[in-house]
């Protein structure tokens, strides 16, 4: 459906200003709002979207919105993924079968949300056909935007998409699906001679043993991954990366999560070893069920660890579980962490952006 050529936009970039990009914003609102706040982005920075601005979070709509009024500024940029890729779904009539389904799966994303504003019930629609079109009507100013908007942003030193690019053919001749459609496209082994920054995939998928959400750099290979797992993940946070000014290679990055601040007291070790289930591998096996905490045996490595019982999705003996991790963190007094769990044992935290155990005193 998305074998079509894909759209890409020159920009030149105005020289000494501050460049913001984020990806993955994923219908939450709060988080980038949050972020642009925590950032101090005015209308002295220019803003790069890298696309996934919608679907599986709270707020499309509302996302959706807030992003077309800071494109009235002029140095905001958006660019498409492939959650945002509603322009051939939305206007052929084969899908809405399957788009009313997925709806109503998902309770949630833009259709949702369009629906809701509408005054319409998603569950009692009988024609939804004619309520796609009643949409399109009543939605003409929305719909118009994302059909304008670029698959690639090029600059002069820079290429922004949202999943991959391939060095083997001419940022033009890719298609639509090519750049926005990629799991794991640090593992591909590509180089590139001017930067290539993508999101699409959560960067804590490609830690083994540990979980951090931090943009990951490659300056060997020129790639920079920015997905912080924002709405996917328990613990995910939404990353800005920081380029000073046009032609910098001295990147930094900005993130905001909304969780509670707090300060340790007493130090801690590490653990000697550790091991992260995440999704796509999180089977596992119930050895003992507890009411707060679970022994479970991860299926496809043998390694066990206790896991909160919440976090399991059924009472099987097999299931599936949250992305989920026995990492103790080595902490001093004094650092600042976030804490995303509280439990009888101690806290699950997150310190600068990596999370993990942490079993002595906060204040």
């Amino acid at each position: 459906m998305f074998d079509y050529p894909a759209r890409v936009e020159t920009l030149r970039l105005p020289a000494g200003r501050r460049i913001l990009v984020v990806s993955d914003i994923h219908g939450n609102l709060p988080y980038f709002r949050g972020l642009l706040e925590r950032a101090d982005f005015s209308g002295r920075d220019e803003l790069i979207v890298d696309g996934d601005f919608l679907e599986k979070g709270p707020d499309s709509l509302g996302t959706l919105r807030f992003l077309m009024a800071l494109c009235r500024g002029g140095n905001v940029h958006p660019l498409l993924g492939n959650c945002d890729l509603w322009d051939d779904i939305f206007l052929s009539d084969e899908t809405d079968e399957r788009l009313l389904r997925y709806i109503l799966y998902r309770k949630s994303g833009l259709l949702w949300d369009m629906l809701n504003v509408s005054g319409l019930d998603p569950f009692e629609i009988e024609d939804f056909t004619a309520c796609k079109r009643q949409l399109r009507r009543r939605f003409a100013a929305e719909w118009d935007f994302l059909e304008g908007l670029p698959h690639a942003i090029e600059t002069e030193r820079y290429t922004f998409v949202h999943a991959a690019l391939y060095p083997d053919k001419p940022l033009r001749a890719h298609t639509a699906d090519e750049l926005t459609r990629c799991d794991a496209f640090m593992r591909l082994g590509y180089r590139f001679d001017k930067w290539v920054i993508v999101g699409h995939y959560p960067v804590v998928l490609y830690g083994r043993d540990i979980v951090c959400a931090n943009p990951v750099i490659d300056r060997e290979r020129r790639i920079v991954s920015l997905d912080g797992g924002c709405v996917l993940k328990d613990d995910g946070q939404l990353n800005a990366l920081v380029i000073p000014r046009d032609g910098s290679e001295d990147f930094s990055f900005i993130a905001w999560d909304p969780f509670p601040v707090r300060t340790v007291k007493t130090a801690q070790a590490p653990s000697a070893r550790s091991y992260y289930i995440r999704w796509g591998d999180n089977r596992v096996r119930v050895l003992r069920r507890g009411e707060e905490f679970s022994l479970c045996r991860h299926v496809r490595t043998g390694y066990e660890m206790e896991i909160l019982t919440k976090y399991l999705y059924s009472d099987g003996e097999y299931t599936d579980c949250n992305d989920c991790t026995d990492d103790v963190l080595a902490l001093s007094p004094g650092d600042r962490v976030s804490v995303i769990e509280t439990c009888s044992r101690g806290y699950f935290v997150k310190h600068e952006g990596r999370s993990g155990w942490y079993f002595g005193e906060l204040e």
